[in-house]
């Protein structure tokens, strides 16, 4: 036994049907009905209605630079992507790049790469994944810090320790190598 798993509606429906169909008010679905709109014809005629949202979608409008508070949201999804990805087994190196690329992609996407703190320069996907893999590290410190490389974790809290102690002085800490 065959079963016919497509439901064809036809463009124009049979004569019986649109008799029916005028008797019941739905007439004015089908107030005309040519035959020659089967095939190709059919297709060209739908060409441009399926072309036509394309052309009329409003211009991409200017994205407003990531907020101090975008950025610790997106920091904190990137530490708990770290915590997680390292939970199931994934190496310590894996897990950050893939959380930091994800920030870097969705700051890129979202806000043009132009972040607040920063300045209205708009930053270079290359500059958005150091700082997004830094934030994902620091992050995944806060977060879950048996998840964290003890070697990782040391270099973190030192340099928490080295910033802490020139804010509290007022001035600039030296320059120190990220994590």
């Amino acid at each position: 036994m065959k079963f016919a798993w497509r439901v064809r509606v036809p463009f124009c429906p049979p004569p019986t049907d649109r008799t029916r169909l005028r008797a019941s008010g739905l007439g004015l679905l089908f107030p005309f009905c040519v035959p020659f709109f089967n095939g190709r014809l059919r297709a060209l005629l739908v060409a441009p209605l399926v072309l036509l949202p394309l052309l009329v979608q409003p211009a991409v409008a200017q994205a407003a630079p990531a907020t101090e508070a975008d950025m610790g949201l997106y920091t904190r999804i990137g530490a708990i992507n770290v915590c997680i990805a390292r939970s199931a087994g994934i190496e310590f190196d894996k897990a950050v790049a893939i959380a930091g690329e994800t920030i870097a992609q969705v700051i890129q996407g979202q806000h043009g790469g132009v972040i607040q703190q920063v300045g209205t320069k708009a930053l270079t996907i290359e500059e958005l994944r150091k700082g997004s893999i830094n934030s994902a590290v620091l992050g995944a410190v806060q977060i879950c810090p048996k998840e964290v490389p003890a070697e990782v974790t040391k270099k973190v809290n030192d340099l928490m320790k080295v910033k802490g102690a020139a804010g509290a002085a007022g001035t600039k800490p030296a320059a120190t190598k990220e994590p």
